[in-house]
């Protein structure tokens, strides 16, 4: 666990449901979560144009105010159809009120509107990129991809973001939001691109998970 120190992690992040996952996936662990907000960092823009840039410009931020290593993600669904949107745009085309029906419904009337009714036209794929800062150490990133289709409508009331219209390939045909927290986090098989992220992150620290 050199790569983290005492076991104290900052998320930089203030996304209640992304510190939550995170929170599951570690603490068991006994790494010491700590969330953005926890510690009063603000939130910075993300300006970069790729997942990796803006994971980078969160973690190394926090790390630089606090010097703690930090964790962070930029994550997002991209759908084929739409060249790729919302991709890194995923959080915005929810609002500043973060309503993510909202942005459902935004990426389900564009492909209505465009014809693809079909799954294959409704390819998709969810993407998270960690970037792990640490104080005068180069920061390094792990990503996790999870492809699938984008759902008719949203069904279930779990998990949060996009995750009520994502069908994984790998799943039994329902949506991230019909799935437990534990089914998504499967420990042997994780289904969710930021679980799968966080296992390549567990690997890099020699995290017995």
């Amino acid at each position: 666990m050199s790569l983290i120190g005492e076991g104290r992690l900052l998320i930089a992040t203030h996304n209640k449901g992304k510190l939550a996952e995170f929170r599951q996936l570690l603490e068991p662990a006994g790494i010491t979560v700590l969330g953005a907000a926890d510690v009063g960092l603000p939130e910075p823009e993300e300006t970069e144009a790729t997942f990796a840039g803006n994971a980078a410009l969160k973690a190394e931020a926090a790390a630089r105010a606090l010097g703690l290593p930090a964790l962070a993600d930029d994550s997002g669904v991209a759908v084929d159809a739409l060249g790729g949107d919302p991709g890194i745009y995923s959080a915005r085309w929810a609002g500043p009120s973060k309503d993510f029906a909202v942005a459902m419904g935004r990426v389900l009337d564009l492909l209505a509107e465009g014809g693809h009714t079909a799954p294959a036209e409704r390819r998709a794929a969810f993407i998270a990129v960690l970037a792990l800062a640490r104080p005068g150490e180069e920061t390094l990133f792990f990503e996790g991809r999870t492809d699938g289709v984008i759902a008719d409508a949203p069904r279930g009331v779990h998990g949060f973001g996009y995750d009520p219209i994502f069908i994984p390939d790998d799943g039994d045909g329902r949506t991230f939001g019909e799935m437990t927290a534990a089914e998504k986090h499967g420990e042997s098989a994780p289904l969710s691109h930021r679980a799968r992220a966080l296992a390549a992150f567990a690997e890099a620290i020699d995290l017995e998970r």
